[in-house]
């Protein structure tokens, strides 16, 4: 584990250096921020009776999303990967003295952490202090917000497990195009990203919840608003557990299964 850590903590401090490029990404998301609050706004406003998610804990959502959009979205790739496997340079990886799953999935890790630290607390700063009713709102107690950054953090092991299929899918295709758009678009959906999951149809909640993609923002970002209520919080967070062990049992088992096949040419 000492190998894989000093990885993490190398690759956080690099990319915690690109401080340039996550101004550029806050004022992107803090525009796109406001669009989507009016939108709701918007929709709000016209509609009678009470809604599955009270506008103030939507407009708190949606901040959240922003802030934490590199940790959570699945569209967020690293180029280098890909281009190890369809180059044959993967050899030089598979000469290091670790295991490649856990080398790379303490890369990926750091490298969203790293892209979340830099943008997430100037934009709640900023989003706490905006007027009414564009403020992002504090937590209702200590415990949610607790509970909020464990499920934050597991949902960051999730995504991060789910992301490794897709690199290791690129070892039988040779093109990470396919799975990179397949898991791009279901994964955002059911992930609450698109709409938030309270506002889907009962059949498409129903979908949502057998998929480990709302587990990565959904469950984290509405234990914050206070949507659920603790004891369902901690059932979230053991379902997160189970399947970010079930995902990194099955990319483990595939990506031996890949290595055993692979074949590099040239000198």
């Amino acid at each position: 584990m000492r190998a894989y850590l000093s990885v993490l903590r190398l690759r956080l401090i690099n990319g915690l250096q690109y401080r340039a490029a996550a101004l550029a990404g806050l004022a992107t998301q803090f525009f796109w921020g406001f669009i989507l609050i009016m939108v709701y706004e918007a929709f709000y406003s016209q509609v009678a009776g009470p809604q599955p998610i009270a506008l103030r804990q939507l407009i708190t959502y949606i901040w959240l999303q922003q802030a934490f959009l590199v940790l959570i979205m699945f569209w967020i790739r690293d180029h280098e990967l890909f281009n190890l496997i369809t180059s044959g340079d993967i050899a030089y990886e598979l000469c290091r003295p670790c295991g490649l799953y856990g080398f790379w999935f303490a890369k990926l890790t750091a490298q969203r952490l790293s892209g979340a630290l830099l943008r997430c607390f100037p934009l709640l700063a900023v989003a706490y202090l905006l007027p009414e009713p564009y403020r992002l709102t504090l937590p209702p107690d200590p415990a949610a917000f607790g509970l909020f950054i464990v499920a934050l953090l597991l949902g960051l092991v999730v995504v991060v497990a789910i992301s490794m299929l897709i690199y290791i899918s690129v070892f039988y295709t040779m093109s990470p195009a396919g799975s990179m758009l397949f898991f791009s678009v279901l994964g955002d959906f059911f992930a609450g990203s698109i709409i938030p999951i309270p506002l889907m149809p009962e059949w498409l909640q129903t979908i949502a919840y057998l998929f480990p993609f709302r587990l990565t923002a959904d469950l984290p970002f509405r234990i914050y608003t206070g949507h659920i209520p603790w004891p369902e919080a901690l059932t979230g967070i053991l379902t997160q557990l189970l399947w970010a062990a079930v995902l990194i049992g099955c990319g483990l088992m595939v990506l031996e299964k890949a290595l055993r096949r692979v074949v590099v040419q040239g000198g």
